[in-house]
């Protein structure tokens, strides 16, 4: 478990810029024009993840429950169109092709974080 606040950052955007390296190698859809635009993208994605993506999901829960939570996977294709239109060098072809992506980089990130024990709830003893 990694305790750290910067280790854990460091970790997240290594994650989340694995996660977008390899989504760049399985799909036609998404490119990064050089090194650089491949970690400013992990490091965009991680804070419009972590700051705009739960407003997101409040502001359209009702949505998200109306389709029983298929509209989550439209927020996150969103998300990456998002980072995409912010980081220069980072181009994702339309919005079919960053639904897939998303999905991917969701499902990888989430087994790359399960992994390294970064998805484990700290559970603290009393006594």
């Amino acid at each position: 478990m990694i305790n750290h606040p910067v280790l854990r950052f460091l970790v997240f955007w290594g994650v989340n810029t694995l996660s977008l390296w390899v989504a760049d190698d399985l799909f036609d859809g998404i490119s990064f024009a050089t090194p650089q635009a491949l970690f400013i993208a992990g490091l965009v994605l991680g804070m419009v993840n972590t700051v705009l993506k739960p407003l997101l999901l409040i502001l359209t829960l009702p949505l998200s429950i109306l389709t029983l939570g298929i509209f989550v996977l439209v927020l996150n294709a969103l998300m990456l169109l998002l980072v995409a239109w912010l980081v220069p060098g980072f181009i994702v072809d339309g919005f079919w092709a960053g639904f897939w992506v998303a999905i991917f980089v969701s499902v990888f990130s989430f087994i790359l974080n399960s992994l390294i024990g970064y998805n484990k709830v700290r559970v603290r003893r009393i006594e």
